[in-house]
């Protein structure tokens, strides 16, 4: 296993039993983990722990000049619970599970959150007009060198300002990060990435041109898209598509075969204006095939996602039911509506926000080859 750290001159050396842990890491979480999902974690073992210090003090250090920049910049740092009603309405998104009970012995079903976002837009509708938080958030079903199932999500809100300015708070992010890591580049395993360069702003129109040879845009028919033409130049574009493949289906299939890894190479890229049957919860923009959606990439690895917001709460209350309806076709089940977050949409000002990942922002920054690398202490039976 290959560690690439050019923080630290040619790189960390590594005694032969942290060599064999970490080898063991790297394989497969089901089979190491079938016969006992308990068995205690070595990340604390402490020839391990002293492997992978110089990976957590840049994480402070990179977190710590983070928070100092946004309070330059007149932003609020808050603090929202990981307990909600509904963990968002995702339908690939798989939440954790529980259940409260009251004092009084009535019990309901409560999840852990899988973004901050519905409470941060709860505070945004209750007047704050900038904010930001590191939150932890929990997704189930993801493990791998660039997923964990508890992580942090770095979030932030404008309001009343354009979602291009996210753009430029990113590119800043970077940098601000690089510079408290110590770090020149970027990398991910043999990509990299100037931190300080101008990120490339690209539609995703113009890299399913680019990168896969396909018209994106004669496929967002009025209506529902067309399927099967978006199907028919992926195919001809040589990726493989299953007969029950849905437009999306189709859509991300493309994206991450095709598009993901020629993304932020040299420098960071913006992919810009998602299509519309993309948009989550962003607006639409001022071409209605498409949404006011960004990714934000280096070295192939996405970073972040920003939109500008949607406030209309007819069209967020259709796209969730929309999703969970899919959600229950797929998986069978659904998250629930939060409805307390659709009565404080209709109260939020119009605003911009983004989600960026902290601790993939940290990996790129430090050349980890693995997310346990800058967790101070991974979710026990998930670090291998």
């Amino acid at each position: 296993m290959l560690f690439l750290l050019s923080l630290w001159g040619p790189g960390p050396k590594f005694s032969s039993r942290t060599i064999a842990i970490l080898a063991e890491f790297a394989s497969d979480f089901s089979a190491a983990n079938e016969d006992d999902m308990t068995a205690p974690s070595p990340w604390w073992d402490r020839d391990v722990y002293a492997d992978r210090r110089p990976f957590l003090l840049a994480r402070a250090r990179v977190m710590a000049a983070l928070r100092d920049w946004f309070r330059r910049r007149g932003f609020l740092e808050v603090e929202t619970p990981a307990l909600q009603v509904s963990p968002g309405n995702e339908v690939h998104l798989h939440a954790f599970a529980t259940e409260l009970v009251s004092p009084g012995g009535q019990h309901a079903r409560l999840y852990l959150h899988t973004s901050p976002e519905f409470a941060c837009k709860k505070l945004l509708a209750a007047g704050e007009p900038k904010i930001f938080t590191f939150a932890r958030v929990f997704r189930n079903r993801e493990r791998g060198p660039l997923h964990h199932p508890e992580f942090t999500m770095l979030e932030w809100y404008r309001t009343n300002e354009p979602y291009d300015a996210l753009m430029a708070d990113c590119a800043a992010i970077l940098a601000e990060s690089a510079k408290a890591a110590g770090c020149a580049q970027l990398q991910w395993r043999e990509r990299a990435a100037d931190p300080f360069a101008a990120p490339e702003r690209l539609t995703v129109a113009a890299a399913f041109e680019k990168f896969a040879g396909i018209d994106l845009l004669s496929t967002l028919t009025p209506g529902e898209p067309d399927r099967d033409r978006l199907a028919d130049a992926a195919r001809a574009a040589g990726i493989q598509v299953a007969d029950d493949d849905t437009w999306s289906d189709v859509f991300s299939r493309v994206l991450v075969e095709r598009i993901e890894p020629q993304l932020g190479r040299d420098r960071a890229t913006l992919l810009d204006q998602y299509p519309l049957p993309e948009a989550a919860l962003a607006q639409p923009a001022a071409d209605p095939r498409l949404a006011q959606r960004f990714e934000l990439y280096a070295c192939g690895v996405e970073l972040a996602n920003g939109f500008g917001e949607l406030v209309d709460v007819a069209e967020q209350r259709r796209r969730f039911e929309a999703a969970m309806a899919e959600r229950e076709r797929r998986y069978g089940e659904r998250h629930p509506v939060d409805s307390d977050f659709l009565s404080a949409l209709a109260d939020m000002p119009q605003a911009c926000g983004i989600a960026l990942g902290f601790d993939r922002l940290v990996m790129l920054a430090t050349g980890a080859s693995r997310i346990e690398q800058v967790l101070w202490a991974p979710v026990a039976g998930a670090d291998r």
